[in-house]
């Protein structure tokens, strides 16, 4: 049995903002069949003490970062966790990273920085009756763990890798933090968590971890470039040779159809015409399941648009994110009455729109992995995406040798702009047109493998290997 410690900012089903909760929630599922015994390190938001209740108190901290705290082992949604439970850092309402106004909240290098520093303290042997063989940290939030465990427990049989979410957002906080976030002067050099003047709790992690993943094969190359790598490129081309993609997967159990066969998709789209106000149509009716943001490529989407139209598709879309776009498509939604949009996030509207679609629309920037189109292969809702990321790695091309050996699952477009969307549009019509094609594309991805038993494995490995006798 390998002992595992996780340490995330959110975790489904307590808490989720994005793909990071739906992953962190998956793998101590995942891991279980393979001897992985692995709890999770969650902050205590309102919403996870609710969950969670009452608890054991298993460490006490009369000072962490301006408050008193303690952590709480508990189970609930079917996981083990280790509830940080900090009134003064956690106990606030809105989301888990802003205010209700929308704000980032003002001292969030310090909340994050204390998750980090008990998730240290829980590795470097605090707690009286567990103390995991490995640390496993998910994004910025859980950067400055690995760095706190090698500079106060350097001794621990702990090994640590940093999982790379999305190297987008990289927890800067100014210089003149240093003290309150207790952090030692001489990390701050090129060399440590220094990044052009700032502290980045993500460069701290990609650091000090000995191992660094990411969630996709080809993002963890794209990362070595400056055209992804967010300016830490240099930091992981120093540390490529611990550097690895294993790609996500998806719950298979939440994420299973009520359907066998394609042909009982039909239903969910009618019903999703009727939820979304749209008529019948001759093309094909796509689905966006989205935050609205220059990443996501949602403006690549918006000058395509006309192309899908005038074959005779459609588009409905869920998600909500930066005003201009919101604006934008709303715009769309009331001049065209293919046409229909829904702003904010609502479940059963999203589960909806992945069993009723015939095709989901992923045309990001950047993917590090996705997970939208795995839902959509599992569903039989075909992926368009961009070639990019774990959107590259998971979805096969309809392309002339894709259609010969009868592999194909979607259709990709490169380079990613509007003017390769819109031939994208014209490839996923024309098949859309010939429906013994599309129907052994359906069959196809709902047969694609989308689960974790291969990418737990891997991770399963990557264990072993940094355990530490």
């Amino acid at each position: 049995m390998i002992r595992v410690l996780s340490v995330t900012s959110e975790c489904a089903p307590l808490v989720k903002t994005g793909g990071l909760a739906d992953v962190a929630g998956a793998l101590p599922g995942a891991l279980a069949p393979l001897g992985v015994e692995m709890r999770t390190l969650l902050p205590g938001y309102p919403r996870v003490m609710a969950a969670v209740g009452r608890g054991k108190a298993v460490l006490e901290d009369p000072d962490l970062f301006g408050g008193p705290a303690r952590v709480i082992a508990a189970r609930a949604g079917g996981l083990d966790l280790l509830v940080l439970d900090a009134p003064h850092l956690f106990g606030r309402e809105g989301a888990p990273y802003n205010g209700p106004d929308g704000r980032d909240w003002p001292d969030n290098p310090e909340r994050f920085a204390a998750l980090g520093w008990v998730a240290a303290e829980i590795a470097g042997g605090a707690l009286t009756d567990w103390q995991p063989q490995v640390l496993h940290c998910h994004d910025w939030q859980a950067g400055l763990a690995p760095w706190y465990l090698r500079d106060r427990h350097p001794q621990a049989p702990v090994g640590s890798v940093l999982t790379i979410h999305n190297i987008a957002f990289q927890g800067l906080a100014p210089g003149d933090r240093l003290a309150r976030l207790r952090l030692p002067p001489d990390g701050m050099t090129p060399g440590g968590f220094e990044y052009w003047g700032n502290i980045s709790a993500l460069k701290a992690g990609l650091v000090a971890a000995d191992r660094i993943t990411t969630v996709s094969p080809t993002y963890a190359d794209e990362l070595l470039t400056p055209e992804f790598g967010m300016g830490m490129e240099g930091v992981l081309r120093a540390r490529q040779d611990v550097l690895s993609g294993i790609l996500n997967g998806v719950d298979l159990d939440a994420w299973t159809p009520s359907y066998k066969t394609p042909a009982g998709k039909r239903r969910y789209t009618a019903r999703l015409r009727a939820a979304m106000g749209l008529p019948a149509a001759d093309g094909p009716l796509c689905v966006v399941v989205s935050r609205l943001t220059h990443q996501k490529g949602l403006d690549l989407l918006l000058e395509a648009l006309p192309r899908l139209l005038d074959e005779g598709g459609q588009l409905a879309l869920l998600g909500s994110g930066e005003p201009g776009l919101e604006a934008a498509f709303r715009t769309a939604a009331a001049r065209h009455p293919g046409v229909a949009v829904t702003f904010g996030y609502d479940e059963a509207l999203a589960r909806l729109l992945i069993e009723g679609g015939d095709a989901i629309l992923v045309p990001s920037r950047f993917e590090p992995c996705g997970l939208t189109q795995l839902y959509g292969l599992r569903f039989g809702t075909l992926p368009l995406v961009a070639y990019t990321g774990g959107l590259a790695d998971t979805v096969i091309d309809a392309s002339p040798a894709g259609l010969r050996a009868g592999v194909a699952t979607g259709v990709q477009f490169h380079p990613v702009s509007a003017a390769a969307l819109s031939r994208a549009f014209d490839r996923l019509c024309a098949l859309y047109r010939q429906p013994d094609l599309w129907l052994r594309m359906q069959r196809n991805a709902m047969r694609h493998p989308v689960g974790w038993d291969q990418s737990a494995a891997e991770y399963a490995a990557l264990y072993d290997g940094l355990i530490r006798t």
